[in-house]
């Protein structure tokens, strides 16, 4: 069975540390990375944007996702990590749960927002969410 390692990241502090992490301990980690970041069209929805703009706000958001995919693509590349960058849209605590146990993930690295408990308790967490809702072992930084 191949190791694969799923990296969800969005544009928070939480994954640049993890980002950050995963470098300073690379030779942990031998094998390819699948970045994943997910546009969340739920967030989008909130945001009381009219229909006719929507596309183009999701087109930005798609676009916004890619480049920062490519930063991070490129930050763990100059360190001799090998990854692979993958965009989805949705709600990201349905898309990583579904995408870690759907494709035999081995490992899921990511990196939670140090917001408070009870902040998390009320409001709940991506992290939380999915370190809950996923079969592999879960790295939580």
């Amino acid at each position: 069975m191949r190791t694969q390692i799923l990296v969800p990241v969005n544009d928070s502090d939480a994954s640049q540390r993890t980002v950050a992490t995963i470098i300073a301990q690379k030779e942990r980690f031998p094998v390819p990375l699948t970045l994943l970041h997910v546009v969340n069209t739920e967030q989008l929805a909130y945001r009381m944007i009219p229909d006719f703009q929507l596309d183009m706000v999701q087109s930005r958001a798609e676009s916004a996702g890619n480049a920062l995919l490519e930063k991070f693509r490129r930050q763990l590349a100059d360190t001799g990590i090998s990854t692979t960058a993958r965009l989805e849209i949705g709600n990201p605590r349905k898309i990583i749960p579904r995408i870690a146990n759907d494709e035999g993930f081995s490992l899921l690295i990511i990196g939670r927002r140090h917001s408070g408990e009870i902040r998390d308790v009320l409001f709940g967490s991506v992290a939380n969410y999915v370190l809950h809702n996923v079969t592999c072992p879960v790295l939580l930084f």
